[in-house]
């Protein structure tokens, strides 16, 4: 059962309720203060579970023409596409590099504004919850968890998107200092931290997945997410060695007992029965607790998914429930050379990808690859509506993770070929495990990275972090046309991309959004954006 979307939808109905009654009133009742708000123990579950559906998961809600927020940067990589970009500007401009404070600014407002509102909810909560009547101690420390982790997660996008930027840790309840400068990018990753560890440590979040968890932030979710804050501390632009500290929290994640990765079914021959791979299995569950560990709730009702909107091409609107199709989120032709096109599971037609479409009187019809993960047929061919949930974090990254940071920090020792393997062992299903160890065991330790980035490439298109990672390593993954699948790894600044644009420094960050810049007197835009 999904327990936060209905608590959020019944808080909102009840709200609205109670609102329009007693209108006259002196005091109106939709304009409790803080201290009367959290006089309540229901006030202080309340003032949390608003969190799971601002913020960070308004990066993946989903538009049917724009995308969602998280695919900003997959469109600057140049790797992916999207149909409808003649009237998303900001789509335009992505991919063009023309990006500015102006040309984006109610895009890049959007984004900005969202994660500052979740950032001032999570201050009320994470300063009023420790004085809430009712509360005992481990629910404080659970709601507290939970504040922290989702200003941390805010913080994380905010940084990795902006550079240095404005850290607010208090309410806003006066005037006073309403305008905030600039932090450093230490500073930020400090808050980062703190809150993240804090959630891992001290909060008592359940070690069960979080599907298993009533859709709650767990103990694994939090420390998956420090693991990668610890991995991109290490990149640019700080390039402060937690290599150790991520490879401590992925272990934590692995050790765990509570993940795992689903295997491919075999018929009686051992051969793959496709319709079952892996693959298949997360694209046919609302979710998987093995595999989804952070994870963004739709509910068929109440806020469903639009994402099966996105695996057919806008001409084949009329062969789905949907009044609208559109390729939204469709690789380019240098992204899909990034798979081994006859070694790779995820690269056949209807993995991660499908090509084809099979009408009533069977016949077949071809089409540019895309997304097949997200192909819900029951919303697609009968009800138009999804309640599939979108993984943010999955358990194939825990593990890409480990190896990279235990690699970095320990060398290419057995545990991290393990790791690597492991992700690399479900897609090659040509190969058995012993050669893929044996391709990858005796490598040096930037060979190997090498090898975890390219997995990277291939395994997560659907989390959306292809372009962190390009600006955490500096890199551009350069693909060939032969067929094989290599990737090399070059500057990033000077790259070309796929529309033949030039990456410059500027575009490590984005711009701020320009009415940003006029409410608040103490910012500045970001370098190379100033025109």
């Amino acid at each position: 059962m999904k327990y936060i979307s209905k608590i959020f939808y019944i808080l909102l109905t009840s709200t609205m309720i109670f609102s329009c009654s007693d209108f006259l009133e002196e005091v109106p009742k939709d304009e409790i203060s803080l201290n009367q708000f959290f006089s309540t123990r229901e006030h202080a579950y309340n003032a949390v579970n608003t969190l799971y559906r601002n913020g960070t998961a308004q990066m993946y809600f989903s538009s049917v023409y724009s995308g969602n927020r998280a695919m900003f940067g997959q469109y600057m990589s140049g790797f992916f596409d999207n149909e409808y970009k003649g009237q998303e500007p900001h789509i335009q401009n992505a991919q063009q590099l023309t990006l500015n404070g102006n040309n984006t600014d109610d895009y890049m407002n959007g984004i900005w504004s969202d994660m500052y509102r979740a950032i001032a909810r999570a201050n009320n909560a994470i300063k009023y919850i420790p004085t809430t009547p009712g509360l005992t101690d481990a629910e404080v420390n659970q709601l507290m968890g939970e504040a922290k982790f989702f200003r941390g997660m805010s913080y994380f996008y905010l940084t990795r998107f902006y550079g240095e930027v404005p850290v607010i840790t208090e309410p806003y309840e006066s005037l006073d200092d309403i305008y905030t400068g600039k932090s450093s990018i230490s500073d930020v990753y400090s808050l980062i931290e703190e809150d993240l560890k804090f959630a891992v440590n001290e909060a008592g979040l359940s070690e069960n997945s979080m599907v298993n968890n009533g859709y709650r932030i767990t103990k694994g979710a939090a420390a998956t997410v420090l693991a990668d804050v610890y991995l991109t501390m290490s990149g640019y632009p700080l390039q402060e060695d937690h290599y150790a500290d991520a490879a401590t929290m992925a272990r934590m994640v692995i050790n765990s007992g509570t993940y795992s990765l689903l295997d491919n079914d075999t018929d009686d021959d051992g051969n793959i029965e496709m319709e079952n791979s892996a693959y298949n299995k997360i694209r046919k569950e609302e979710a998987l607790a093995d595999e989804y560990i952070y994870l963004v709730e739709y509910y068929v009702g109440i806020s469903s998914s639009g994402y099966p909107q996105w695996t057919y091409p806008v001409a084949y609107a009329s062969a789905v429930q949907y009044a609208i199709t559109n390729g939204g989120y469709q690789p380019t032709d240098e992204f899909i050379w990034g798979y081994d096109e006859e070694n790779d599971l995820r690269i056949q037609n209807k993995q991660y990808f499908h090509t084809t479409y099979t009408d009533g009187d069977g016949n077949v019809s071809t089409f540019p690859h895309t997304p097949y993960i997200w192909h819900d047929d029951q919303a697609l061919f009968e009800t138009a509506n999804s309640g599939k949930d979108v993984r943010v974090y999955s358990y194939s990254e825990v593990l890409l993770i480990a190896a990279e940071a235990i690699a970095k920090s320990e060398g290419v020792t057995a545990e991290a070929v393990e790791y690597l393997a492991q992700v690399r062992d479900r897609a090659y299903w040509k190969m058995d495990t012993d050669e893929i160890k044996t391709a990858i065991s005796g490598l040096s330790t930037d060979d190997f990275i090498d090898q975890v980035w390219t997995e990277k490439f291939r395994e997560l298109p659907f989390e959306f972090k292809l372009w962190y990672d390009m600006v955490r390593t500096r890199t551009y993954p350069l693909t060939s046309e032969n067929g094989d699948g290599e990737i090399e790894f070059v500057e990033f600044v000077g790259s070309q991309t796929s529309w033949d644009k030039t990456l410059q420094q500027k575009h490590l960050l984005l711009p701020l959004p320009e009415r940003e810049l006029q409410r608040n007197p103490e910012l500045s835009q970001n370098p190379g954006y100033d025109q």
